[in-house]
């Protein structure tokens, strides 16, 4: 595991804008399809704005989601409409490479919805999961405790009650989410600081959820000055 400090924001955004594009550019280049989970949020949103044509062809790479909010398709809390306005329409992806959540309206349960989502990930490890963490040290829609950090089977379940609205949502687990070679934690701002510490400070992941996320590879934790803030240095 290592952890990266940027000065801003920004600065954080663009050095992994340009470390997916690497990242993804090096998979592709060895004939495999890049395999990507996307997270949402407003770092999130700097790194897509920053993404580029010229670095990788992102139409080559495939994209799943950690989490999303179980609101009807299109609406503005989606995370997947995020990343399709951020990147994913203006680089032209193409639509069976992008795998989103079931929505609202879909006419399945949110277990039957989770439980098809699962099916839809791939056999081999992720090649880079994206992570934002809460002030809570939630990931994903896990929840400091609740059930769904103990679910060690099903690769995706439904939340009925997280504590950020919408209180609906589907989540991949850890046994999904660390399924993956790299994992890279996106943390900006000072509302974050507590929770960067207490993740990296060996806190169970019933109180920090954050804590039971990590590679098979890499680890890293891109933060900003103000989210760095209260580790021990």
């Amino acid at each position: 595991m290592t952890i990266e400090i940027f000065d801003s924001g920004d600065d954080l955004a663009l050095a992994v804008s340009r470390q997916l594009a690497a990242r993804v550019h090096s998979v592709a280049t060895v004939g495999r399809t890049p395999k990507v989970v996307l997270t949402g949020g407003s770092i999130a949103t700097r790194i897509y704005g920053r993404l580029s044509a010229e670095n990788a062809d992102w139409s080559r790479a495939e994209y799943w989601w950690g989490d999303e909010r179980f609101v009807p398709e299109g609406h503005e809390d989606r995370n997947d409409r995020q990343a399709r306005e951020g990147f994913l329409d203006r680089l032209g992806v193409p639509a069976e490479h992008i795998h989103a959540m079931p929505a609202h309206g879909c006419d399945l349960s949110m277990a039957e919805a989770a439980d098809q989502y699962a099916t839809t990930l791939p056999q081999d490890p992720f090649d880079v999961v994206l992570l934002g963490v809460g002030p809570d040290a939630h990931i994903a829609s896990l929840f400091p405790g609740h059930p769904q950090v103990n679910e060690t089977e099903r690769l995706a379940v439904e939340v009925f009650d997280s504590p950020k609205p919408p209180p609906q949502r589907i989540t991949l687990t850890y046994p999904a989410l660390n399924h993956t070679k790299v994992t890279w934690f996106v943390v900006a701002g000072a509302d974050k600081a507590d929770a960067v510490a207490k993740a990296l400070g060996g806190a169970p992941i019933e109180e920090a959820p954050a804590a039971g996320a990590r590679g098979l590879e890499e680890t890293v934790w891109f933060l900003d000055t103000a989210a760095a803030s209260k580790l021990r240095r």
